[in-house]
C-alpha cells in the first residue's frame, strides 16, 4: 500500500496517509489515458462553424458575360469561389464532434494518471483547506508554501470559500472529487488534495 506525507496549510509535514493500491498504485494504461484525453478534447468542441458553398449563396443566376469574344476568362456565375461574395470551396459545416468511451476505460485512465502523480511525487495531501473567508491572498500563500509552478487543487464538495479564493490565482484550478478529469490531472504539474477528499476518492473510485 502506497504511503504519502500529509501537510498542513503552511507546508509543514504533520503525518502520513495510506492510499488504496487499487486506485493509486496500478499498472499505468497509456492507451486508456490517450482515449480519455482524446474524448475530452473532442467533447469541448462546439461544432457550430458553417459557411456556404456556391450552391447555397444568393444570386449568381445570370452569366457575367458571354462565353467568347470578350477577351476575358470565361465565367459562369458571380457566385463562383473566385468571386467576391462567392461560395466557399469545401465549406466547413456544423457537425457533432462528441465521443463516448466506456466507463471502465474512463475509470482506468483516471486511476492511471493518479498513479503517475503518486509515483512522480506530485501528489500532495493537505490536512484541510478550510478558510474562514474568501481571500485570494490566503490561498496564494498555501500554494506558495509548496513551491510549485501550477496545480490542480481537489477538495471535498462544499468548500466554497477555498474554491472561490483560488479563482483568480494563475495556473491554479480547483475541482471537486466528482468533477476531476484525466485531462486536467495531466495538464497541471502538481495534484493537491485534502485528506477528506482522498477518503472520498477512495470510496467513489474503488
Amino acid at each position: 500500500m502506497a504511503t504519502v506525507n500529509v501537510y498542513d496549510k503552511s507546508g509543514k509535514q504533520i503525518g502520513n496517509i495510506d492510499l488504496d493500491d487499487s486506485i493509486f498504485n496500478i499498472d499505468v494504461n497509456e492507451h486508456a489515458v490517450h482515449m480519455a484525453v482524446t474524448a475530452y478534447l473532442a467533447n469541448q468542441r462546439q461544432g457550430t462553424k458553417g459557411t456556404k458553398t456556391r450552391a447555397e449563396v444568393r444570386g449568381g443566376g445570370a452569366k457575367p458575360w458571354r462565353q467568347k469574344g470578350t477577351g476575358r476568362a470565361r465565367q459562369g456565375s458571380r457566385r463562383a469561389p473566385q468571386w467576391t461574395g462567392g461560395g466557399v470551396v469545401f465549406a466547413p459545416k456544423a457537425r457533432d464532434y462528441s465521443m463516448k468511451i466506456n466507463k471502465k476505460i474512463k475509470r482506468l485512465a483516471l486511476k492511471s494518471v493518479l498513479t503517475q502523480k503518486v509515483q512522480g511525487e506530485k501528489f500532495i495531501v493537505v490536512e484541510d483547506l478550510n478558510l474562514d473567508e474568501i481571500k485570494t491572498k490566503k490561498m496564494q500563500a498555501i500554494v506558495n508554501s509548496f513551491s510549485i509552478k501550477n496545480a490542480l487543487i481537489v477538495m471535498e464538495n462544499g468548500n466554497v470559500n477555498a474554491m472561490k479564493s483560488a479563482r483568480n490565482i494563475p495556473n491554479v484550478k480547483t475541482a471537486g472529487v466528482n468533477t476531476i478529469n484525466v485531462y486536467d490531472i495531466l495538464k497541471y504539474d502538481s495534484f493537491i488534495v485534502t485528506r477528506e477528499a482522498v477518503s472520498a476518492m477512495q470510496e467513489v473510485y474503488a
